[in-house]
């Protein structure tokens, strides 16, 4: 419990008033002989009301808070955290509401003031944005409650225990890049299509055609129909798509308010969000220090959240990252031939240990590579050069450029594509070149018929 600022300043005026008679004294200033008593009389009888306020206010019950919170947060999006309280006392409330967000999430508007009529509930919010994936846990809320004459102030903690996940910023998969993409497949006519045709995925029952294999009858369906009925099922055209993400210490780099973690993160999902779309099967697996995780290839929209599920709390190390053991796991578990995207930040002195790894994964896999690159060393290529520090700085940006521009010319000898890309750029660059020309031609099969074909050849001869 504390003074309000209401106690210090009547207690102050009140000392002064008593104060000022003695001085005039000593100065042999003549003054009633009523007011020395009078102004110490009041100095007392403050001092009496503060007790009994004081005593009223450790009487006053808390209120009673219960918080409300989104179902998930976004990783640097806005979201709304609401306050409910609620009393029973004899007389109104006057408080301060402040909440105490973990770490990891800023807030503002906080705190509030509030007066909480008797029997009545109050509701307020409060904006907050997470800047950390992973677990949020809510431990408790603060209130600062007045005392009926509000000279005094006390201080409640409330055990609040919440918890809330927060996921990486999957809303921005809505945003430009994503209706681009969506825009450029349907001005060439793409569509996605499915054949009919003798493989493994069943598609639905229709009646027997002359021609249908006698395997096709569904037994069951025609006994109750009493009519020829068939299975008809689809083309297995689809491709597997194996995403691998680095966890090393190079993607702790940072050259905004996300590090090239998350950009990398939320790339992944926005391509597997395509892919699945496309109906391939979309896989990860994570690799460096502690933060090992597989998720085996799967089609279907429950993919998705199941990879929510695994990369939300998922963090960058300080360890390096062992691209032979990583690769290693892929082949062990990955035995279906799939296109395998590393999601990396190359430096010169993993180039021994990549180009083993990516020789490896080679031998059954199509090998994507894409490497971050940070802004810094764009900046320093591009600035002037006017004194020796800012020379020095310019030739190791360079040198550093080359080593890694080396590396990449060695994963292409070996026929690995490798995509050299800003972080905030990652995204649309593994989208566009999932979905680009060349990726395109090799899915005509699944996404588009005979006539969309004869338009696209034509299009893309044009």
């Amino acid at each position: 419990m504390r003074p309000a600022g209401a106690l210090l300043g009547w207690t102050a005026l009140l000392a002064v008033s008593a104060l000022i008679p003695g001085v005039l004294e000593a100065l042999v200033i003549d003054i009633p002989a009523w007011v020395p008593p009078l102004s110490w009389g009041a100095l007392l009888a403050l001092v009496g009301l503060a007790l009994i306020d004081a005593l009223l206010v450790l009487r006053l019950p808390s209120p009673r808070l219960q918080r409300h919170l989104p179902a998930s947060l976004a990783l640097g999006r806005w979201s709304e955290v609401q306050l409910t309280l609620e009393h029973k006392a004899a007389r109104a409330l006057h408080l301060r509401v402040f909440d105490h967000p973990p770490p990891g999430l800023s807030f503002e508007q906080l705190p509030q003031r509030l007066v909480l009529e008797t029997g009545t509930r109050a509701r307020l919010s409060y904006p907050l944005r997470a800047l950390q994936r992973g677990y949020s846990v809510f431990e408790h809320c603060e209130v600062m409650l007045c005392s009926p004459l509000r000279l005094w102030e006390t201080r409640r903690v409330l055990a609040l225990n919440d918890s809330v996940r927060v996921y990486p910023d999957f809303a921005r998969l809505h945003d430009e890049p994503l209706l681009g993409i969506d825009h450029w497949l349907s001005r060439i006519g793409v569509r996605q299509h499915q054949r009919r045709g003798p493989g493994l995925e069943f598609h639905q029952l229709r009646e027997f055609r002359e021609g249908d294999s006698l395997r096709q009858i569904d037994w069951k369906t025609t006994a109750r129909l009493r009519t020829p009925i068939a299975r008809e099922y689809q083309d297995e055209r689809d491709q597997q798509l194996l995403l691998m993400l680095d966890c090393g210490r190079h993607m702790r780099s940072q050259d905004d308010e996300l590090a090239h973690f998350d950009h990398a993160l939320n790339a992944c999902l926005l391509l597997s969000h395509v892919a699945l779309r496309q109906g391939d099967a979309v896989g990860l697996s994570t690799f460096a220090g502690d933060q090992n995780r597989y998720l085996p290839p799967q089609k279907g929209n429950r993919q998705l959240n199941r990879l929510l599920g695994t990369v939300f709390d998922l963090q960058s190390t300080q360890q390096p990252a062992d691209y032979s053991a990583a690769a290693q796991h892929v082949m062990a578990h990955q035995k279906r031939r799939a296109l395998v995207v590393l999601v990396t930040s190359l430096r010169d002195e993993d180039d021994e240990q990549l180009l083993s790894a990516a020789r490896q994964l080679s031998l059954r896999h199509r090998v994507l590579v894409a490497s971050l690159r940070e802004d810094v060393l764009d900046r320093l290529r591009h600035s002037p050069v006017q004194r020796h520090e800012q020379a020095l700085a310019y030739c190791g940006a360079v040198d550093f450029i080359e080593a890694r521009n080396n590396l990449h010319e060695r994963l292409a000898a070996l026929g690995i594509t490798v995509i050299d890309v800003r972080p905030q750029e990652l995204g649309a660059r593994l989208t566009g070149r999932y979905l680009g020309p060349c990726g395109v031609k090799k899915r005509l099969a699944m996404l588009i018929d005979t006539c969309q074909l004869r338009l696209l050849a034509a299009f893309c001869l044009a």
